[in-house]
């Protein structure tokens, strides 16, 4: 299978961690068996927790990795001024428009604290959905509604298409957030086809993200999101089998530079942490032990 475009997404919220490498590392490996050029594209818009030292980090550890990429911004300055979400607003603000007239969407003013207290599984099963709350009330975010939806179909790059239920943790999703900023599932979707990615690479944790994507894509009749391919990969576990989290300093890669640690010493680690066979040393000796 050939391909155009794969990206690499890190959302600067935090520094980068051994798991964000290891999708860096996926993504470039299916990049080149495919000859899919790599954009870097950074998703900003969650603001409150934006930071440009955690950008920073994003282009550091790209550079002492030495993992390469074909398109997208190499300073925070280049970032800020050409590539950030900021610049395609209007993109998005077109998309929740059409959301809105196609009656999409519902409003909703729960809580966190609200949503626990409805069901102890903290999952958001539709409440506000025969609330008829006006759209264009303040502190309401829109979710999309799922009830009738059907199984999703994804095109994954190593078994084929494959059909998915909508797990209760990915249905009613937000698309448009208290502040009216439009959330992570329609921005993400909006931007691979901004781009014209048709290979996506993310954890198999974010599977219930492609299919909300899907759910967009096909409510706004974009049919090139619907067709491209997908890779969701294993995650890196950390102690206690738990998975990766940025707020744990110790598999930060930044941590693990000032701690002196080489390119090699962190592919090494990889390595123990995904059992392959062979030590693992550097980026050819990762893709030859790489099972996809």
């Amino acid at each position: 299978m050939n391909f155009t475009l794969t990206r690499y997404a890190p959302t600067p919220s935090g520094f980068l961690h051994l798991g964000n490498l290891y999708s860096f590392l996926v993504t470039k490996v299916l990049g080149e068996i495919t000859g899919a050029k790599i954009l870097l594209r950074i998703d900003d818009l969650d603001r409150d927790r934006y930071r440009t030292e955690y950008v920073q980090d994003i282009f550091d550890t790209l550079d002492f990795m030495e993992i390469s990429y074909d398109l997208g911004p190499k300073t925070i300055e280049e970032f800020e001024k050409e590539w950030s979400q900021i610049h395609r607003m209007n993109m998005y603000q077109e998309a929740l428009e059409k959301i809105r007239d196609r009656k999409l969407v519902f409003a909703c003013d729960c809580t966190r604290k609200k949503i626990q207290q409805m069901d102890s599984s903290g999952y958001y099963l539709g409440h506000c959905q025969i609330r008829n709350i006006p759209l264009e009330r303040n502190e309401t975010c829109w979710r999309i509604d799922t009830f009738d939806t059907d199984f999703i179909k994804v095109k994954t790059y190593s078994e084929g298409v494959k059909s998915y239920t909508l797990p209760e943790d990915s249905a009613f999703f937000i698309v448009r957030k208290k502040d009216k900023l439009p959330a992570y599932q329609l921005t993400s979707v909006l931007d691979d086809v901004h781009y014209g990615v048709d290979l996506v690479v993310r954890g198999n944790d974010l599977l219930g993200s492609t299919l909300d994507q899907q759910i967009v894509a096909k409510g706004l009749d974009i049919s090139s999101f619907q067709e491209a391919t997908f890779h969701h990969h294993s995650l890196l576990k950390g102690p206690k089998n738990k998975k990766l989290s940025k707020s744990e300093g110790a598999t930060s890669l930044q941590f693990l530079r000032k701690e002196g640690k080489k390119p090699a010493d962190i592919y090494g680690i990889l390595g123990e942490m995904t059992g392959m066979k062979e030590p693992i040393r550097d980026f050819d000796s990762f893709k030859a032990n790489l099972i996809i």
